[in-house]
């Protein structure tokens, strides 16, 4: 038994598995229903698309070929998995005339260097006409003598669009892969190769922002970024990475304002990382994200120090403010003091969360597990990374994850009718984020923190998921699909509407799109039901 309404289908099983089945329909209330001749409707499953979307509906899972087919989701694709060819590489010891021969051989504009497999130079042929021809420097010398040493570079498993936002900032056009067990390098990827892969692009202010030489110029630029993101997030699939764009320039501007304050008072005394905690750590802020930081210091500071650090601290929440990035109305940032913690206490902060995870405790410190290093020591950060991946696996504190997911009811009736917000202006809506979004957020944290996935993005969790963990990879992907469907929902609203809430207005969409927000709330609500049931023994 089940209860259909508006924009459901039934009777469409008997079809797929070719077996007659009587069908009582019971009516409380009042509604229109179409009847179509099952031949008629069999003869629309030659087409593949058709099938696989009433497949889906058999499976409970999300249909989502939008996202595969975006025009956008290039840019989310593994470095992995757009390498072409194996890396051009030669020994530090190379004399640059043989490097030169090397790359001309290949039809490569540059080289990597490595000293026993291990990546220690890049060469280009820029570096070959300023630092060999234009100074008239030995071509027989060791190559070493021209190389740039420790160059900029990323892991194999990181996105194209990762790639483009290092290489914007750091206004490079060669980016070495390694691979990240190894070291060793396992390709390079250009400018040229992004602008052969690429079918849009929306990153061009980041670039600008990156070469910001004061706060004004940089507030000038983040405040044209709400209106550069309604200009080009055309499609639905561009607001796959509409989040990633803004986590980034948001990261972009933590790093420059730390280094206009410290190139007004001095270097920082000691080591420290600059954490970011909720939708800038997962890379889906929205156009009504504010701030959500603090500080690691590598050790309790003085009082000199801490002064320092209270004044970085202050300079960049504010900067960030008047950079369009509100401040947090729970004072989640790095200006108050609380939030200011040497390593030993950050670890020891989490061992109090695993002692007393109540109700109240978790709706505090949830936010802090999804974290990530955007500027400063990323070794300070992942020592506390360490320290905490054992507490955080513990089978009670994940119970009690669970039970608190499991009690956040998704917005339908027991007659699988949307209910909607009370006190708003229109009677229709569904605060996408907090029933829906946050929801999946929580249920992809939980199975992370019992499979000691690190990463904090939701879409990034899923997929790194281990076997162990507890969910299965069909099951991973449709939350995935899910997740996707929501936050397409959530940014068309506040683009169009010119909005910073999530209050999505049901009579705003589509038959097709209300047919498949139902069906992810109820996938939801299984995948809360099946979580509960994993960590806390059914007991919600």
């Amino acid at each position: 038994k089940r209860h259909v309404s508006d924009g459901d289908y039934f009777g469409i099983h008997g079809l797929l598995d070719r077996q007659t089945y009587s069908i009582d329909i019971v009516v409380e209330s009042p509604g229109l229903v179409f009847k179509f001749a099952a031949l008629r409707v069999a003869a629309l499953f030659d087409n593949p698309h058709v099938l696989g979307f009433f497949q889906g509906l058999q499976r409970n899972d999300l249909q989502n070929q939008a996202a595969l087919s975006s025009s956008s989701m290039w840019l989310y694709k593994p470095l992995g998995d757009v390498l072409e060819k194996l890396p051009i590489s030669t020994d530090e010891t190379t004399s640059i005339q043989d490097a030169a021969v090397l790359m001309l051989k290949h039809s490569v504009s540059s080289l990597l260097i490595t000293q026993q497999e291990t990546l220690v130079g890049i060469v280009t042929d820029r570096d070959l006409r300023n630092r060999v021809v234009a100074k008239g420097h030995d071509s027989r010398l060791s190559v070493s003598e021209i190389m740039t040493k420790a160059p900029v570079q990323i892991t194999h498993q990181k996105t194209v669009f990762d790639a483009l936002a290092l290489m914007t900032e750091k206004n490079i056009h060669h980016l070495p892969i390694i691979n990240k067990q190894t070291n060793a390098p396992i390709g390079m990827i250009t400018a040229t190769d992004i602008v052969r892969q690429q079918k849009g692009n929306v990153l061009f202010i980041m670039g600008a922002l990156s070469k910001a030489d004061s706060l004004y110029a940089l507030t000038r630029l983040s405040w044209q970024l709400p209106h550069y993101l309604s200009s080009h997030a055309k499609r639905m699939g561009d607001f796959d990475i509409a989040g990633k764009v803004l986590s980034q320039a948001t990261d972009i501007m933590t790093r420059k304002l730390i280094t206009f304050f410290q190139q007004a008072h001095g270097k920082a005394p000691m080591m420290f990382a600059w954490l970011v905690y909720g939708s800038q750590a997962r890379e889906d802020q929205t156009l009504g994200s504010d701030q959500d930081n603090g500080l690691l210091l590598a050790k309790s500071p003085n009082q000199t120090q801490a002064e320092y650090f209270r004044n970085m601290a202050s300079y960049v929440c504010q900067g960030l403010a008047k950079c369009g990035i509100k401040l947090c109305n729970g004072n989640i940032m790095a200006s108050n003091d609380a939030l200011r913690l040497p390593l030993d206490k950050a670890i020891d902060e989490a061992k109090q969360w695993i002692a007393s995870p109540t109700k109240s405790a978790i709706m505090h410190f949830n936010i802090f597990l999804d974290v990530r290093c955007a500027a400063g020591d990323i070794d300070l950060f992942r020592q506390l990374q360490q320290a905490r991946q054992p507490l955080l696996k513990q089978s009670a504190f994940l119970a009690a994850l669970a039970r608190h997911t499991n009690d956040i009811a998704v917005p339908l009736s027991v007659f699988q009718k949307f209910v909607y917000e009370k006190d708003k202006q229109r009677k229709d809506t569904i605060d996408i984020k907090v029933k829906a979004i946050a929801l999946v957020n929580n249920i992809a944290r939980v199975y992370a923190l019992a499979g000691g996935v690190q990463v904090p993005s939701t879409l990034a969790r899923l997929a790194a998921l281990p076997q162990q963990a507890g969910l299965a990879k069909k099951d991973a992907d449709n939350l995935r699909d899910i997740w996707l469907f929501l936050n397409r929902l959530r940014w068309r609203h506040q683009l169009d509407n010119k909005a910073t809430d999530s209050c999505v207005s049901i009579g705003s969409l589509s038959s097709i799109e209300k047919h498949q927000l139902k069906a992810s709330l109820k996938a939801i609500e299984r995948a809360k039901q099946a979580m509960v049931m994993k960590f806390s023994g059914g007991m919600g």
